[in-house]
């Protein structure tokens, strides 16, 4: 055997070496995540989250690699498996980067139900069961801002070729009307103007969705972007504000035409047209995409004294309530993160009230943040607890199943229970609802 042999001999069993060293000890890491999620309970993805085919699987590891959150997918006895599920927020990128196609993307499951509008119905992307009505962004599932945005866009090109030139009504009827200025309904309004297609956004609060409801220099994660008619945006981590100034320079640079402070009180199809009923008047369209969101209104607790004005649903300065003594209803991240933060202001008294035995629906970082100020005493958490009444300077917690209650004193309540999705509002309109219990969203492409 050659010097020269033995070399290469030695670097490549050497490499070969450092390659099962490295694997023995991520395997490590990955099975304790696995364990520790499967000790506290952390075994059910709060939203759209990846399924593996195991029969299909190769075991590359690109899907772990891919994902932007680390660690949510990894290698357990060998084989990649959800490690960490509730800090999967669905992305996709796992998907996308599994060579054979074997993760699929899934929402919901038999525990935890998603109710969600029927779209891609008649072969059409995003419409629904209601003919020239289509759904894009959060409302029809799929979160996060730059999802948001390419369904936006996505949409759009499928209601641009669903539309016939013949019959195009007379000058008053659009051809498309937006309704919603978040992430979906800016990306939809921007492929309408390329598109050339004559169209209208409203939204009955401001430019922005639901991003305006969120604390002041709440950090917000995204991914790169490509608006029509403006360019890429590179973004991965942003505040509030910086992301709603961008927005902004982006409709005063394409010159969009946002109708804001504008509720749209119901819609109907006749004789192949919309007639939208709105608060600034009648409006009449070839198609309408409903770019919403799922918060729709808060969902109250629907106990005495909630009509308080010490009763608030979102939490946007957090240090106007320093000094005070808050109570925060709920369990998932909103409840944790609002908690967090009035905790963080001096002086101020933080009791976080949850009906549930554990936080299960919360991503790690903010579940083990909570955990930290928990054994800190920066704020008192009352698990099994469920609010009965509110009153002017107390509220009435009752614990557990029984008759025990507690008085809790406090100044301000933030209920943080989600919203309601507005299945009465669709159902009026004829759009079909139905719960989604684990199956399939998305699939990816086998090569």
């Amino acid at each position: 055997m050659t010097l020269a042999a033995v070399v290469v001999g030695a670097a490549v069993g050497g490499a070969l070496l450092v390659n099962t060293v490295v694997s023995r000890r991520r395997a490590r890491r990955h099975e304790a995540i696995h364990a520790r999620s499967e000790r506290l309970g952390h075994t059910e993805p709060v939203s759209l989250h990846p399924k593996i085919d195991e029969h299909a699987c190769i075991c590359t590891g690109a899907c772990v690699t891919a994902c932007p959150e680390k660690d949510v997918i990894g290698f357990v006895d060998g084989r990649p498996a959800l490690i960490k599920p509730t800090a999967c927020i669905g992305h996709g990128e796992c998907m996308r980067a599994c060579p054979v196609g074997a993760i699929s993307l899934v929402i919901g499951s038999e525990r935890r139900g998603v109710d969600l509008p029927v779209v891609g119905v008649g072969g059409r992307d995003f419409q629904t069961n209601v003919p020239g009505l289509f759904i894009a962004g959060e409302l029809g599932g799929m979160g996060l801002i730059h999802n948001a945005v390419n369904q936006g866009v996505q949409a759009m090109r499928s209601i641009a070729a669903s539309l016939s030139r013949d019959g195009a009504g007379g000058d008053d009827v659009l051809d498309v009307l937006i309704v919603g200025a978040g992430p979906a309904g800016l990306a939809a309004a921007l492929q309408a103007k390329a598109s050339l297609l004559r169209f209208a956004v409203v939204d009955q609060e401001e430019m922005g969705g639901a991003l305006r409801s969120f604390p002041r220099q709440k950090v917000v994660m995204t991914a790169p972007v490509d608006f029509p008619l403006y360019g890429k945006v590179k973004l991965r981590r942003t505040t509030k504000e910086a992301l709603l100034e961008l927005w902004a320079e982006i409709v005063a640079k394409t010159g969009l035409p946002i109708e804001a402070r504008v509720k749209v009180e119901g819609v109907r199809r006749e004789g192949g047209l919309f007639t939208v009923e709105t608060s600034a008047g009648t409006r009449r369209a070839r198609a309408v995409l409903l770019a919403i969101g799922r918060r729709g209104t808060p969902r109250k607790l629907g106990i005495p004294g909630e009509g308080l004005e010490k009763v608030t649903y979102k939490l946007l300065e957090p240090e106007q309530y320093r000094g005070t003594r808050c109570l925060v209803v709920g369990g998932g991240d909103a409840a944790v993160e609002t908690a967090l933060m009035l905790a963080r202001e001096a002086g101020t008294r933080v009791t976080l009230v949850h009906r549930g035995d554990t936080f299960d629906r919360v991503k790690p970082d903010n579940f083990d943040a909570l955990e930290a100020a928990r054994r800190d005493g920066t704020l008192t958490v009352r698990t099994r607890a469920t609010p009965v009444e509110i009153a002017a300077d107390h509220v009435r917690v009752r614990i557990g199943e029984g008759p025990a209650e507690e008085r809790i004193d406090n100044d301000f309540v933030f209920v943080c229970a989600g919203g309601e999705l507005p299945t009465a509002w669709l159902a009026k309109i004829g759009v079909e609802v139905r719960t989604m219990r684990g199956e399939v969203f998305a699939q990816g492409v086998r090569s």
